[in-house]
């Protein structure tokens, strides 16, 4: 058995893995089928690493990455622009797959990235949903802002169709998301805790249960960097610049976004902090993301403590 610390790198594509151990050296490829996935489990407990670090890859990740944790292997899953920003400060410009694995592997070693739990297997049904119903929302409003320019009447009926089906699908697609909601008692009490907050609706509580499971379980901070709502400073020496926000996960601010836009109006505790602000002189979009992170704060602290609005609120 290695005495020393030991890094795996695996850069993951739609087919193949490749894999880097630090500081041995050694790389392979594997493919990425439940047999593959098997022998290499039982390859990485023969290591016994310290971490295995993995790339987000838009969904490839997640069957290697659950596979590993639920035999107990330390994994983490990291930020791809983290990890090629690592890579450029190093000097390495190249890239391919082993390079990339390599590249993961060092990245481990070198930043050790602490090891957050991976999402609900559970999740693995609801996200997808989520995220087919917001492609709908989004194929919607092209198809609509097209039929506004087109003057042929042929193609104007052609895409008038097309509305009247995606309409059709995303209603059903919608009630597809409360029958999933509604037959999970968890998410059910967490759906529950997020309506009662005034402007949140079904769908931001869909994306907030689906995108972000850390709710309730991050602090105030964390969680505000995690969506992207927390100000980050931009000085130098004498300069104190304006403060931006940066990053963060887009669907998740997305939902908020349009949820403190109604909370500005019909909530009175996002109403009231609002409009102090734009009345102490901040710009309205200062004063909206402002509110986006109060709203933030309000609901990780409602899931976290268990407490529907009123009661937090009292």
């Amino acid at each position: 058995m290695p005495t020393s610390a030991v890094y795996v790198g695996i850069d993951v594509s739609k087919a193949q893995l490749d894999l880097a151990v630090r500081p041995t050296g050694e790389t392979w490829s594997c493919l990425q089928e439940e047999a593959d996935l098997g022998r290499l489990v039982a390859r990485l407990h023969a290591l016994a690493p310290t971490l295995i670090v993995l790339e987000a890859t838009g969904g490839y990740e997640v069957p290697v990455a659950s596979a590993l944790a639920a035999d107990g292997l330390p994994v983490v899953v990291v930020n791809p622009r983290q990890v090629r920003n690592f890579a450029k400060a190093l000097g390495r410009l190249a890239k391919t797959d082993r390079i990339d694995a390599d590249v993961l592997a060092l990245f481990g070693e070198r930043v050790q990235p602490a090891i957050r739990p991976l999402p609900d297997p559970a999740l693995e049904a609801l996200t997808p949903v989520v995220a087919r119903r917001r492609q709908l929302v989004e194929m919607l409003v092209a198809e609509r802002n097209r039929r506004a320019q087109v003057k042929d009447s042929g193609v104007r009926r052609e895409i008038t169709q097309h509305i009247r089906w995606l309409e059709r699908r995303l209603a059903h697609i919608t009630r597809d998301i409360g029958r999933l909601l509604e037959t999970t008692p968890a998410w059910r009490v967490e759906d529950n805790l997020l309506q009662s907050v005034p402007g949140v609706g079904p769908n931001t509580a869909a994306v907030l249960i689906a995108d972000l499971p850390e709710l309730g379980r991050l602090s105030r901070r964390q969680i505000g960097a995690l969506v992207g709502v927390a100000p980050f400073n931009r000085d130098s020496g004498t300069l104190r610049a304006t403060r931006h926000i940066w990053g963060g996960r887009v669907t998740v601010r997305g939902a908020l976004y349009m949820a403190t836009l109604v909370a500005t109006r019909c909530n009175p505790v996002i109403r009231a902090f609002y409009g102090r602000l734009v009345a102490a002189g901040k710009p309205k979009k200062v004063a909206l993301v402002a509110a986006m992170h109060k709203l933030l704060t309000i609901l990780n602290t409602m899931v976290k403590h268990q407490q529907s609005w009123r009661l937090a609120t009292d």
